[in-house]
């Protein structure tokens, strides 16, 4: 894992870096810098409006009974999009706004569930391979709890 996250925070800054130098070679770097600002600004628009029906649709859930578990995940993938689309470049940005798209997002969360094994809930059923997981209850017969 410290090997993956090392290449990623080595190799997205390069990344971003040379397509900011493509981009301000055939735009000119005053507008680049407008296009950076632009995507930030029109992403943190676009992120609140998905922020608000995601909270909605969680809020609805809840008055329903049910556990907003995909909203609660979704919420998650909108704050990834906000980091990324608020990092400044072309390549980050990209990811942001994919992860604004609902069925993109949602996509990728329920392939990311299927993919994870959980337990659910206290009393369900387990999806837990060679889990070392045993109900039981505590009775306890012991009355007179005094100190000593």
């Amino acid at each position: 894992m410290f090997r993956f996250l090392f290449i990623l925070f080595l190799l997205v800054p390069l990344i971003e870096i040379y397509f900011l130098i493509k981009v301000a070679d055939v735009i000119s770097a005053g507008w680049t810098i407008f296009a950076i600002v632009a995507t930030a600004v029109i992403g943190a628009g676009l992120l609140r409006v998905q922020g608000a029906s995601t909270l909605l649709r969680a809020q609805s859930s809840m008055l329903q009974g049910s556990l907003p578990a995909m909203e609660m995940m979704e919420g998650f993938a909108l704050a990834l999009s906000g980091v990324l689309l608020l990092t400044p470049g072309f390549f980050t940005d990209t990811f942001g706004f994919l992860l604004l798209i609902p069925t993109v997002r949602q996509w990728l969360i329920s392939r990311k569930l299927r993919n994870a094994s959980f337990v659910q809930g206290s009393h369900g059923s387990r999806n837990v391979p060679n889990s070392n997981i045993i109900e039981g209850e505590l009775v306890d017969n012991d009355d007179n709890h005094h100190l000593r």
